[in-house]
């Protein structure tokens, strides 16, 4: 299962992870959002130990998005090592081209 991000957690799940993290900006009145997140839960199982998913409502977790620019929904960004290394802004990726981005962070 993904992992809910929030003002928490945030730090010790994405910036402080040994591995590479998927961070979705999303909200629940996103098409695009909803239309997405059965790939990033197939994500999470098939990357498990190897990489981590989170998500973060920005409805209910501004503050998370602003200091990374998310303007529009669904933004993807992979973290390693606390830093972005990738961004994708939209729905229109597959499950490969997800797993391929991670793998490259490994």
């Amino acid at each position: 299962m993904t992992i809910e991000l929030n003002e928490t957690n945030f730090s010790t799940e994405v910036l402080e992870a040994t591995v590479p993290v998927l961070v979705d900006f999303w909200s629940p009145h996103c098409g695009p959002c909803k239309a997405i997140a059965p790939l990033l839960e197939q994500l999470t199982e098939e990357m498990a130990g190897k990489a981590k998913v989170g998500k973060v409502n920005v409805q209910d977790h501004m503050k998370l998005a602003v200091p990374y620019g998310v303007r529009a929904l669904p933004t993807l960004l992979f973290f390693k090592n606390g830093e972005v290394k990738e961004q994708f802004i939209g729905a229109n990726i597959t499950k490969e081209q997800l797993r391929g981005i991670l793998v490259g962070l490994i």
